[in-house]
């Protein structure tokens, strides 16, 4: 499995504005489409697409690693992606942005209402002490 590509399955309740909010949005690349869905390429994973009459869910279904969480943020707000704010215990986001433990992430709600995240590379605490990375800071 090591070497495996991951696939990221996506329910959607309108296929063509879900394409056009991961194609021309998210600037994800178009592999092909068929009955079942639309692939898309992200990094060197894929997005399956999916048809789907339910809800959508009220957890992450996808994440992405970026190397900067701040200038992405403001590139996407223009297109109209609204970043979720949270104010949870051992979850705050300040300006969109929570701190945990290693890692710094967002989170944004597809076209369809999907929750997705975006973080950046985990860090080194230790190699760098001076990054405020700690539960719910």
């Amino acid at each position: 499995m090591r070497a495996a590509r991951l696939i990221a399955t996506i329910p959607v309740r309108d296929l063509d504005r879900a394409r056009a909010f991961y194609l021309d949005v998210l600037g994800f690349e178009h592999v092909g489409t068929s009955e079942a869905g639309v692939l898309c390429g992200a990094g060197d994973g894929r997005i399956l697409l999916y048809p789907s009459a339910g809800a959508a869910p009220e957890h992450t279904l996808a994440g992405f690693e970026v190397d900067a969480l701040e200038p992405l943020i403001e590139s996407l707000k223009p297109d109209g992606v609204r970043f979720e704010d949270y104010d949870l215990p051992g979850l705050r986001t300040v300006d969109h942005i929570a701190c945990i433990g290693p890692e710094r992430a967002a989170w944004f709600r597809d076209s369809e209402g999907n929750i997705l995240s975006i973080s950046e590379p985990w860090r080194d605490r230790e190699a760098e002490p001076d990054w405020p990375g700690t539960l719910g800071s």
